[in-house]
């Protein structure tokens, strides 16, 4: 048996033949024009597909020239902030009716809301001894990880789990958005109890409680939470839940429908792909970034002394040393991100309410600062301005939401869209998803082993 140091050793010398054997000449992408990342030079990302299910708008063509305009996202064609206006003013949670909105392309009415909801609290149970068995075993810090062997392992359970046919795949979907916040709740408190040895909480939801309602129900030891923190949580999920199809975890969602596998699959390579720190895990890195400034910058009214902080972070000289003011920036906004914009009202109300308005005074003071200083230092194609992202980490903070469940939330979210995008894609292409990679290796002969 090799020893655990010998091991270690051996790993890094052929990491190294990795590094050598797999580098390609970065002129070469340029040269048989492949774009990195499925991006154009512009950001703009190449058309993969069609959807009814949501788009964005973040610049105008005008006399054939790209003009940055303030961001849009529609859901089934309705402006989200229409959309979270409307159930603000009838005093209604937003989730579920979102929820439907997505997966049917309908506004529901009274009846087809009510029955929806129904049917999503009907299927808000895991099977029996499932918590014990399959989530208190083995718990990970990582809930994303967790959330996907809950996934997994539902399908267990499932006598119809390969079933592609689109009723079946409706009530998988349904099914897992119930649970997903069972699922992601539970997992912390498994983790928070057998690694941390803090007290164990698992308290069933309630069906007459909305799902943003039932996440601070299982997730605080008295199920206790302010009208204002749900409805803020309720906000976060409908922002979160759908952003044009053209994500890594949504694109996920389509390629691996497209080989006709089952719906947990489907959804677990999703979680896979939501849980990288490029995507779902944005928010976490915000959080430390302002952490990091807390321990740098001693007056947080000093605009100077900010704004030098956050020079260093583009040099290169702060944090993380990647250059980046997280939550800072857009792959496709450029004035603004509209998720950003409906969210800050809401953070100041909640900040007042929690104490926290001097913190919400640094936030908005960087999402001022940053997009100057990041044009200053960077050449840009376009502009720059806050995300989505930069106000829901400071938000799952003063909801006393652990920093292990930051993404998990998203997921709750974001299960809904990756649900309506399968079923797009199984109602609408039956073909696979394979697109093409050009070799630029060279044929080579094959040497016996002792001439080696």
């Amino acid at each position: 048996m090799i020893e655990r140091m010998d091991w270690k050793n051996k790993i890094d010398d052929l990491s190294k033949l990795c590094r050598e054997n797999s580098q390609i000449d970065s002129s070469l992408y340029k040269r048989y024009d492949v774009q990195k990342g499925l991006r154009d030079k512009n950001g703009v990302g190449v058309l993969a597909g069609l959807t009814n299910i949501s788009s964005i708008e973040a610049y105008k063509y005008e006399n054939d020239q790209k003009i940055p305009c303030e961001g849009k996202l529609l859901y089934r064609g309705y402006n989200i902030i229409d959309l979270v206006n409307g159930y603000l003013k009838d005093n209604q949670f937003g989730f579920e009716e979102t929820a439907y909105l997505l997966l049917f392309g309908n506004l529901p009415n009274n009846k087809q809301i009510t029955d929806f909801k129904e049917l999503l609290a009907s299927s808000r149970s895991l099977p029996t001894n499932f918590v014990r068995d399959v989530i208190m075993k083995a718990p990970s810090k990582d809930i994303m990880n967790s959330l996907a062997k809950g996934v997994l392992t539902l399908s267990s359970y499932d006598e119809h789990a390969s079933d592609v046919s689109i009723q079946t795949v409706l009530g998988q979907c349904m099914m897992l958005t119930s649970v997903f916040p069972m699922l992601a709740v539970y997992s912390y408190h498994a983790y928070n109890h057998y690694d941390r040895d803090k007290s164990m909480y698992i308290h069933r939801p309630d069906p007459n409680l909305s799902t943003a309602e039932n996440i601070l129900r299982m997730l605080r030891p008295d199920m206790k939470y302010t009208e204002l923190e749900a409805k803020v949580l309720d906000l976060a999920l409908v922002l979160h839940m759908e952003h044009g199809g053209g994500n890594n975890s949504t694109f996920t969602t389509h390629v691996v429908s497209s080989s006709g596998t089952d719906t947990y699959s489907s959804i677990a390579a999703a979680l896979c792909s939501l849980k990288g720190p490029k995507h779902g895990g944005a928010n976490i890195k915000v959080v430390e970034m302002m952490e990091d400034l807390k321990q740098h910058v001693t007056r947080y009214e000093d605009e100077e002394e900010v704004g030098a902080y956050l020079e260093r972070l583009v040099d290169k000289e702060a944090f993380d040393r990647k250059g980046l003011i997280y939550g800072i920036g857009h792959a496709i906004y450029s004035l603004s991100d509209p998720r950003a914009t409906i969210f800050k009202t809401f953070v100041e109300q909640l900040s007042e309410e929690k104490g926290n308005h001097e913190e919400f005074a640094l936030y908005s003071m960087i999402e001022r600062l940053a997009p100057k200083i990041i044009e200053k230092k960077r050449n840009m194609y376009k502009g720059v301005s806050a995300n989505v992202d930069f106000y829901s980490g400071f938000v799952y903070s003063m909801l006393g939401i652990p920093l292990e469940l930051f993404t998990p939330i998203f997921a709750i979210a974001r299960v809904v869209g990756w649900s309506a995008h399968r079923i797009e894609e199984l109602i609408n292409v039956d073909k696979i998803i394979r697109p093409a990679y050009k070799s630029v290796s060279e044929e080579k002969n094959y040497i016996p082993m002792c001439e080696r």
